[in-house]
């Protein structure tokens, strides 16, 4: 590979957390043709470095590009620091910024002692230091532990590249873990999992080391249970499932008597929980008992309740005009009147109302003004777009859980924890189904047991992405004051929406879900003519000023003919054309353009952008891109655009939490197994105004039917039995 060598000589960038820099290098010698006339010369490089050390001899290799926005600069793939051999380089070297407690007039006299043997004569033993005149143990040990620690790094870097991790890893193994190198690249060469891949590190390992080893085996073990828990969403599992999930992830055959010897020693180590014929990962099985415990102390805790709820909720009846039910009215005085409540309904069935009501109440009971509602009253939901849903309907602030708990994402621990809570008295917690066991666990620990804790959402949506069942947990352990709501709201006298999610809900799909109604449409077509119809009625919405902003396709899968990522192929085509005035960009097999719609697809804390929520490119230059997510834009690397996707039609999966103006659901063989009653069921309540179903009536019939969505095991309900029987 080519090379330029020389010294950096200013930093122009440098992200301490990726290692990224961009600085002005001085170009020495260089074998590369193209660079010849660059010697004596500085120019413009980037690239990941572990230490950015400025006037110290490296040799950089990689290729002279052209960045669209800056010009040309030298990428740099991976680099070495020159070892100093002669005398001047080695009084550079010593003098440098690297070396502490060692200046020129220093590094001279330390030199004329030892000539060109200086580093090895230091290394060999830091008291030949002690020799230079003038020289104190202090600085003597200065310098031999810089030098060392160069070394160290130089050498962990090193090792780490030659076992197949790409620079960019390697700065980030070596800031994480410089004071357990040699322990990584022993026993614990796996807790880089922590930063690598997990597949990608055992590729590594097995490629270098012991493929038959019990590090890995161990490991893996772990892994396949993890796998397990992601694709299940099971809290514990059984040994038959862990022993084919290792054949099938790893190629790792136990025998009874060799599962029997693991499962004891990861027990003995603490890493898993063995009762009866039941496997637990011990984090999960430490979760659903402390959330067991939790939710007990919450229960009787000091929870006051109001006086004369029921004719202040009479009087909140006339101010508002509002005429609750019998439900909507238990709902409210329960909640008011209970530390834990339960609330769930499917749409149209008032949980908003609900809310707002509760609010009110408390704010009115206790005097509240606005600095001190922030104190005392939190609106919380597990997504960007479920909290901003929830503030929108109670003109309150909400937060997603991850920001009021505020979560440090490098090492995933959160500010607020069982050491250090939160202080309010009344929180409210909106679509709880989408919350797995760790976020639940994770905002239990964070809150003070001295609060009125409600819970909202509807037990027929999709399960959480994550491990856990805890909606229905907490319901059907009959321990809590649970209120279901029935009743349905008719938006108008021709509406449909909350009907038929009824009818999905109780299997019993009527006739009427092929006839039009004020807020509903099914367009029966074939299969391949399913891409034709929804272009049709996009160019139909967008001549009545219908436009992407508030219309959103869902669909149940990526791939196909009428799958995620070719409906948007086409509908970027009809909403965003390409146009000179345009700017667009390449990633991968996608192209992004201006004004393009988009998703979300991870948490980002430190730019307030969550997982789920959609925004718009409002500017993309020099290889950048710039998303506007109401109001806030965050910029990004075109490395980081893998965590993003275009959004004109999203999963069914990735709208929970949502409500769409309008919504338009294709319906296909195709789709397979995905065809579930929840599924759909998720989907068409994500719609506010109209739901536009298109498709095979068939395929959706039998969808409704299909309770195909598996039973979790969890643990949760039995250990709040348990708790409360104590």
């Amino acid at each position: 590979m080519n090379y330029i060598r020389g010294k950096l000589k200013k930093i122009i960038f440098h992200n301490n957390e990726s290692g990224y820099v961009v600085a002005l290098f001085r170009v020495r010698e260089t074998d590369d043709a193209i660079m010849k006339d660059k010697v004596n010369k500085s120019i413009t490089v980037t690239g990941v470095f572990t230490d950015v050390n400025i006037d110290i001899s490296m040799t950089l290799y990689g290729s002279y590009v052209k960045n669209e926005r800056f010009g040309m600069q030298y990428a740099v793939s991976s680099y070495e620091i020159d070892k100093p051999t002669t005398r001047e380089a080695i009084i550079e070297f010593l003098a440098s910024s690297f070396i502490d407690g060692c200046g020129e007039k220093t590094a001279k006299r330390i030199v004329d002692r030892f000539g060109e043997e200086t580093l090895d004569k230091i290394k060999e033993d830091r008291y030949n230091l002690l020799l230079i005149e003038g020289l104190t143990p202090a600085r003597a040990d200065k310098i031999y532990n810089s030098l060392i620690n160069y070394n160290k790094s130089s050498e962990a870097i090193l090792k780490f590249q030659n076992l197949g991790f790409s620079i960019e890893e390697c700065s980030k193994i070596y800031n994480k873990f410089k004071d357990r190198i040699d322990e990584i690249l022993g026993d614990s060469f796996y807790d880089l999992k922590e930063i690598i891949d997990f597949k990608k590190l055992d590729s590594i390992y097995v490629t270098n080391f012991d493929s038959s080893s019990n590090v890995r085996l161990y490991a893996c073990f772990l892994e396949a249970m993890q796998i397990l828990s992601y694709a299940t969403g099971d809290t514990y599992y059984y040994r038959e499932e862990i022993s084919s999930t290792l054949v099938k992830e790893f190629n790792i055959v136990l025998d009874e008597d060799n599962m029997e010897e693991v499962l004891n020693y990861l027990q003995e180590m603490g890493d898993i929980f063995l009762v009866d014929r039941k496997v637990y990962l011990a984090k999960y099985y430490e979760m659903e008992e402390n959330i067991a415990n939790t939710l007990k102390k919450i229960d009787n805790g000091f929870g006051d309740k109001i006086k004369d709820i029921e004719e202040k909720l009479k009087d909140l009846e006339k101010r508002l005009k509002i005429d609750y039910n019998t439900d909507q009215e238990k709902a409210i005085i329960g909640a008011l009147n209970n530390n834990i409540t339960i609330i769930s309904g499917g749409p149209g069935t008032g949980k908003t109302t609900i809310i707002n009501a509760i609010t009110k109440l408390y704010i009115e009971d206790k005097k509240l003004g606005p600095a001190d509602i922030m104190e005392s009253v939190a609106l919380l939901a597990p997504t960007g777009r479920a909290a901003k849903k929830l503030s929108s309907s109670t003109s309150l602030p909400a937060y997603t859980i991850h920001r009021y708990l505020k979560w440090y994402k490098d090492s995933n621990d959160f500010f607020y924890n069982a050491y250090n809570k939160t202080r309010h008295r009344l929180i409210i917690v909106d679509e709880v189904s989408m919350i797995d066991i760790e976020l639940f666990n994770a905002l239990l620990n964070g809150i003070s047991p001295n609060v009125k804790l409600i819970l909202v959402g509807d037990t027929f949506q999709l399960p959480s992405v994550g491990p856990g069942l805890v909606l229905d947990d907490l319901i059907n352990s009959d321990y809590f004051n649970f209120i279901p709501l029935n009743q349905i709201y008719r938006q108008s006298d021709n509406s449909y929406i909350p009907y038929l999610a009824k009818e999905i809900k109780n299997n019993d799909l009527s006739e009427e879900f092929l006839s039009k109604k004020d807020d509903y449409s099914f367009f029966q077509t074939k299969s391949n003519q399913i891409k034709d119809a929804i272009e049709q009625i996009i160019r139909i919405s967008l001549s009545k000023n219908i436009d992407e902003k508030s219309m959103q396709i869902l669909a149940p899968m990526y791939k196909g003919e009428n799958g995620i990522d070719n409906l948007n192929v086409i509908l970027q085509s009809i909403y965003n054309p390409p146009s000179d005035e345009r700017e667009e960009l390449r990633y991968l097999d996608v192209i992004y353009r201006e004004g393009d719609k988009v998703l979300q697809l991870v948490n980002d804390l430190d730019n307030n952008v969550f997982n789920g929520d959609i925004g718009y490119i409002e500017r993309i230059y020099g290889g950048k891109v710039i998303i506007d997510f109401e109001g806030n834009r965050v910029e990004y690397e075109k490395k980081n655009l893998k965590q993003i996707k275009h959004a004109y039609a999203i999963t069914i999966h990735k709208s929970q939490g949502s409500e769409f103006e309008h919504v338009i659901m294709p319906i296909s063989t195709s789709y397979y197994k995905m065809l579930y009653n929840k599924l759909i069921y998720t989907g068409i309540s994500r719609a506010k105004k109209t739901l536009t179903i298109v498709g095979d009536a068939q395929a959706f019939a039998r969808a409704v039917g299909n309770n195909y969505s598996s039973n979790r095991k969890t643990s949760l309900k039995s250990k709040i039995m348990a708790v409360y029987n104590n």
